[in-house]
């Protein structure tokens, strides 16, 4: 395309630049396979329990089927592990990837505001948005953890449904950077999703760098009550109980060691269509 006259006034060039960037409307089936894209991120996210690894045949064919794209061919690089692991083995890498390494916690908010109370308004928030598209979660996970946003966007679609994806991109990249460091194969759902959004802007990659090196806000007045609060109910972790070590030194404050100070119903994806989805990992 040619360079537009220098004589057109400025406003009138970026409007019409943002036109030629912006992308047509789906059709119904773009839509469809968008959706289901962001379903199967939503349950490969999600902790591999007895019945997720039961289903992983359905799901190595349901990867089959997409059509071919960049989304298509991580999640059928990341499912050529994922069937091919003992369960055991796929849950004990889950826990040590997300669960024993906070900079690739899938708590959403966490990046973006550390444990401040800030984080507390943002879990709020999403809650919200989710109770006002009509969507009745069962308090299983709190409302930032990536399978549920992922589900919701499935649910809700690419406008409101994946803005929460789409304001908390520089937390997804620090996650698949900290996945691609450990060489965890979950490295190729990040990508799939990323690949997913509006790509980054040097502003994105400038503060994700700050954030690999500095850790998320901190809050001058601390929080210990609502940590020790969410400990008593949860546990250490996933992994509690299964004698994995603690956290290692220098890394993040723990993401799940935040409860919203005023009440807030957590959030779980819902059931699928063809069943149950598989419950959290207790």
């Amino acid at each position: 395309m040619s360079p537009l006259p220098t004589t057109v006034p400025a406003i009138v060039r970026t409007r019409v630049r943002a036109a030629v960037r912006r992308r047509a409307p789906r059709s119904p089936r773009e839509a469809e396979e968008r959706a289901l894209v962001l379903r199967l991120l939503s349950l490969l996210s999600q902790y591999p329990d007895e019945e997720l690894a039961a289903h992983r045949p359905g799901l190595a064919s349901a990867v089959a089927a997409l059509p071919r794209s960049p989304a298509a061919a991580e999640l059928s690089a990341f499912m050529d592990w994922f069937t091919a692991q003992e369960p055991d083995a796929l849950a004990r890498h889950y826990v040590e990837t997300f669960d024993l390494r906070r900079r690739s916690s899938l708590y959403l908010t966490y990046y973006l505001h550390g444990d401040t109370r800030r984080r507390g308004t943002a879990l709020l928030t999403l809650a919200r948005r989710y109770r006002a598209a009509g969507w009745d979660t069962d308090g299983g996970e709190l409302p930032d953890h990536l399978p549920v946003v992922l589900e919701f966007a499935a649910l809700a679609g690419p406008g409101a449904g994946e803005a929460p994806l789409r304001m908390h991109r520089r937390g997804l990249e620090l996650i698949r950077h900290a996945l691609t460091e450990s060489g965890s194969p979950y490295r190729h759902l990040l990508s799939a999703l990323l690949g997913l959004l509006p790509p980054a802007t040097d502003a994105d990659r400038a503060a994700v760098a700050k954030l690999a090196a500095e850790g998320p806000p901190e809050e001058e007045v601390g929080l210990g009550p609502y940590g020790a609060a969410h400990r008593a109910d949860h546990g250490a972790g996933h992994g509690a109980g299964h004698g994995h070590p603690a956290y290692g030194d220098g890394e993040f404050a723990p993401p799940s060691a935040f409860v919203p100070p005023t009440a807030a119903p957590p959030a779980r994806a819902p059931r699928t269509a063809d069943g149950p989805r598989p419950e959290g990992r207790s």
